[in-house]
């Protein structure tokens, strides 16, 4: 036996902007509350990508304008820096952490712990980043590494914004849904007694 099926009911596109006797008012704010959550998403998104991508590069600039190398002195040998069990490898590169010793620019003695290659002297130069009061800092990112990160702050705070955005708009949108089943509802009792009558009349 032949297994019919019935015709998809056809999707009318923007059909709360369209006059129909069926559209109520409600219908009409809602497809204005969706257009411009759509687009304040798109603007709120973009606005603070760009501020937080310019927030980002502008922090990194400063970074690499007050960075400065210095040649520090190991202090011990590098091969008994730490402990073996707590050693740590600075960035993946195989270096291990030594305690240094180097010249600040107001000239005072500093001391700290950098990156040395294993089994370096005591007495052996090495070189570390140190920030404007002299401090050790890590090497600030430059090129293709400063890009990503600028891009990826940018993205990350775009579609946190955008998405508080349209969370917002459905919100509203579910609160004007629920208002919408009411008012059928309460239509429906002052209707229901008239449709049974006809019904069983």
């Amino acid at each position: 036996m032949a297994r019919t099926h019935g015709a998809r009911p056809r999707r009318v596109w923007l059909w709360r902007w369209r006059k129909n006797p069926l559209r109520r008012r409600s219908d009409l704010i809602e497809a204005w509350l969706l257009l411009a959550t759509l687009v304040l998403a798109l603007l709120a998104g973009a606005f603070t990508g760009l501020e937080a991508a310019g927030a980002v590069d502008g922090s990194l600039a400063e970074r690499r304008a007050q960075a400065r190398t210095v040649q520090a002195a190991l202090v011990e040998d590098a091969a008994r820096a730490l402990p073996a069990p707590v050693a740590e490898e600075g960035d993946g590169s195989g270096h291990v952490w030594a305690k240094v010793r180097w010249i600040a620019p107001d000239g005072t003695l500093r001391t700290g712990r950098a990156e040395a290659e294993p089994g370096s002297k005591a007495g052996s130069v090495v070189t570390v980043w140190t920030d404007g009061a002299g401090r050790i800092v890590s090497e600030p990112p430059s090129g293709a590494d400063a890009q990503f990160q600028i891009v990826m702050a940018g993205l990350t705070v775009a579609a946190a914004s955008g998405g508080l955005v349209l969370l917002g708009g459905r919100l509203v949108r579910g609160r004007l849904q629920r208002r919408r089943a009411a008012a059928w509802e309460a239509e429906w009792q002052l209707v229901e007694p008239t449709w049974r009558k006809r019904m069983t009349g």
